[in-house]
């Protein structure tokens, strides 16, 4: 009897320490997991990444052509906090440009290109200079020059555009920041009103 009375004990005890264990590791923090409590808005923070819609990974081979989009996870798109008026100030993009070779190394290894000619590719701001975006690297992706019909030439005279609304006011500057970091493809179809884009043979009209 008091050999069955001591199991029961025994089983008591280690019952509640199981339970004690277990919220306690549900309570436990985590830093590397981050859980939103909102979903992601349609204009971000000033200076914070830009969420794409859609978020799948490219899976890219080494020595791969860099794609037409970038990849939603490495380059969500990211701005500083600046206004229409600071990004329309006569040589302001040039000011802020500032991204050194190391960190485009990384951005090329990232997309797993490990060869390039000169002149292929450039290392493109997802959101342009010209309308706020930000030198950090997830604002950064390798751009072709070469594919076709989509490529850096047809994405800058976009980012053109867009300076141009954003400086005459008819666009406001989140917009157009969002637009592009989301789908510039899409968005270079919705201002320009076209399903494929126009000959773009100068790179840029204005100062970077």
């Amino acid at each position: 009897m008091r050999t069955s009375v001591r199991l029961a004990a025994r089983l008591v005890v280690l019952l509640v320490a199981g339970a004690i264990a277990a919220v306690a590791y549900l309570q436990r923090s985590d830093p590397e997991v981050v859980v939103p409590s909102s979903p992601p808005a349609r204009v971000p923070s000033p200076g914070r990444a830009i969420a794409p819609t859609n978020s799948a990974r490219l899976t890219l081979p080494i020595d791969s052509v860099a794609p037409i989009l970038p990849d939603s996870i490495l380059t969500p798109g990211a701005a500083l906090d600046v206004t229409a008026s600071d990004v329309c100030a006569p040589g302001y993009a040039k000011k802020v440009r500032h991204v050194p070779a190391q960190v485009k190394r990384g951005v090329y290894a990232e997309y797993r290109i490990a060869h390039h000619d000169p002149g292929e590719f450039e290392v493109d701001h997802l959101i342009s200079l010209e309308i706020g975006g930000s030198n950090s690297k997830r604002n950064l992706w390798p751009q072709s020059y070469r594919t076709s019909p989509w490529n850096a030439r047809v994405k800058d005279a976009l980012e053109n555009e867009l300076h141009r609304r954003v400086c005459n006011g008819s666009l406001d500057l989140k917009a157009a920041q969002h637009d592009i970091a989301v789908n510039w493809i899409a968005a270079y179809k919705m201002y320009f009103h076209r399903s494929l884009p126009l000959v773009h043979a100068k790179r840029r009209t204005h100062a970077r």
